[in-house]
């Protein structure tokens, strides 16, 4: 999976897979009995064509054969999404890692999976964005409709809009995709506002969340459990597919939610939990982005592999010693002490009152009004 490498001085690090596997593996997370670590294949182009166009597939492979001369208007050639040697197999490996968690939960072998290699949210049917290939968490989902999974709910905690996810299944109303991310106003895609609802056949089947700038986790927080939980009992999905791109938090380079990994424990806790309620426990997490590749990434999604395991990894746990050393010889980086932050993640529920004078209950407010009627919900009350 670190063949997904466009480059040394690339924010997408492929470094940031393998201090997560070594930290999964430093706390014990592979060896537990209920935990089977699967090889991801590269996803054949039958799978690949469920979500994408032909003409952009045979795109993907000629950039990867001849990146000197990839298709700009697939979305190749810029600092962003450079093409690569390679780049195919190695984006269509993270597709295969997705597939085969959604193979898992249909054959009954697992209930929840993970692929923290995974999540890469904004590519579309025909065109590459933002540091993604193909959209696996897409296929993902269209594996299990395919298989006759009649709702899936995408649910995206990444800072950045899910922009690819959404538009693939615009006008699909047997998915419901919900968007928490930083505001198009302040941070690329410069989409994912209130209104962005879906097309005809789906209306308010696409969610979306625009959260203001450095929200922080007591805004996020809120503003997860004012939407997320009511729509989830009112689409009543068979399966949960999640991402959470990590890159919300304080310290990412890219963006400026001003998160902690505290947070973002907490949605993916609240995400499980929806799961269990809701699906049967059928629960589907990917990661994302994220470019703090030493201290924020691995705990982040090292913690959330350790929620759908099942196990007993808090944000107390001490980080193993001989891991912050890898980290310390490798990258001359020191690295927290424990998997968590020691944040305050209090928040107040929106049941407390709505206030018209905050810019994050406005935005809040915004969505609720926009999709809430849709589904015979009370953008007051419910």
């Amino acid at each position: 999976m670190l063949a997904y490498n466009f480059g040394a001085h690339h924010p997408m690090n492929p470094q940031r897979l393998d201090l997560t596997a070594r930290l999964v593996s430093a706390l014990g997370l592979f060896d537990l009995p209920q935990v089977t670590v699967e090889i991801p294949e590269v996803a054949d182009d039958a799978s690949l064509l469920t979500v994408h166009d032909a003409a952009y597939v045979r795109a993907v492979k000629e950039a990867g054969e001849n990146p000197e001369d990839a298709d700009e208007s697939a979305g190749f050639g810029s600092e962003d999404t450079p093409a690569f040697v390679g780049m195919h197999d190695a984006s269509a490996r993270l597709v295969g890692g997705s597939l085969a968690a959604a193979e898992a939960l249909l054959a009954g072998t697992a209930q929840h999976a993970v692929n923290f290699g995974g999540g890469m949210h904004h590519a579309g049917r025909a065109r590459a964005s933002g540091f993604c290939i193909y959209n696996d968490a897409a296929a993902a989902v269209q594996r299990l409709l395919d298989r006759g999974v009649e709702r899936v709910l995408y649910l995206d905690v990444d800072a950045h809009h899910g922009d690819g996810t959404e538009q693939i299944f615009w006008d699909d109303n047997r998915v419901m995709t919900i968007s928490l991310h930083e505001t198009g106003m302040s941070l690329f895609p410069g989409t994912g506002f209130s209104n962005e609802i879906g097309g005809p056949a789906a209306a308010g089947f696409a969610v979306n969340v625009a959260l203001p700038t450095t929200t922080g986790d007591s805004g996020f927080l809120r503003a997860f459990h004012a939407v997320v939980p009511q729509l989830t009992a009112a689409f009543k999905p068979d399966v949960i597919v999640s991402q959470h791109g990590c890159d919300s938090h304080v310290e990412d380079p890219l963006t400026n939610l001003r998160l902690s990994v505290d947070a973002q424990h907490a949605a993916a806790l609240a995400v499980r939990d929806l799961a269990s309620e809701h699906c049967g426990g059928r629960w589907i997490a990917t990661g994302g982005g994220g470019y703090n590749i030493t201290s924020v990434v691995p705990r982040s999604w090292t913690l959330l592999t350790a929620i759908a395991a099942g196990a007993d990894i808090s944000l107390t746990t001490p980080v193993p010693v001989p891991w912050r050393s890898y980290v310390a010889e490798r990258f001359g980086r020191s690295t927290p002490e424990v998997m968590g932050d020691g944040s305050d993640t209090w928040w107040q529920s929106w049941e407390a009152g709505f206030d018209p004078n905050e810019s994050l209950d406005r935005s809040i407010m915004a969505t609720r009004k926009a999709v809430f009627p849709l589904h015979g919900l009370d953008p007051w009350f419910d």
